[in-house]
């Protein structure tokens, strides 16, 4: 703007006058980048190659929450287990991943959003001990687990 009505200035001296008159100019944030990579997942090519989880919470009349883990195998779009309580920690969750690949078979590829619901740490030790890969999406972008999604989002029956 200076330099516009023709006013000549050095930058320090600017500085120094912005500074003695506490002025302050916002900086302008810079160009944000894409977290993970834009590389597409895989359509799965059959049963047991990718299951996603995803949570659902509703609460009761008393006012207490609970909340409803669905287990979806993305192939063949069966619901592998709908486990529902008050509390789900991520050891529960563990346990009933353990479960469900007694009689299922194991996953090559878990698909979840990074919600606060399930605890990294307990994931990440599973994920180690049974070689499972986890994928998480990226935030605020759903669609990128649609196979769990569209099983939660089923139309309701009108009462």
């Amino acid at each position: 703007m200076l330099d516009r009505q023709g006013i000549v200035m050095t930058q320090k001296k600017l500085r120094r006058l912005y500074r003695e008159e506490k002025l302050q100019v916002r900086k302008r944030g810079g160009r944000k980048g894409a977290l993970g990579t834009r590389r597409p997942m895989l359509v799965p090519d059959c049963a047991n190659s990718r299951w996603s989880l995803d949570f659902v919470s509703d609460t009761f009349t008393d006012g207490r929450r609970f909340r409803v883990l669905a287990v979806v195998d993305d192939y063949t779009r069966e619901c592998l287990a709908l486990i529902a309580d008050t509390s789900l920690s991520g050891l529960r969750v563990v346990r009933e991943l353990d479960t469900i690949m007694r009689w299922r078979g194991r996953p090559a590829m878990i698909v979840s959003d990074n919600g606060t619901e399930l605890p990294p740490m307990a994931v990440l030790r599973w994920c180690q001990q049974t070689g499972v890969e986890w994928h998480y999406i990226a935030p605020g972008k759903p669609m990128q687990n649609a196979f769990v999604e569209s099983f939660q989002r089923a139309p309701q029956a009108s009462w």
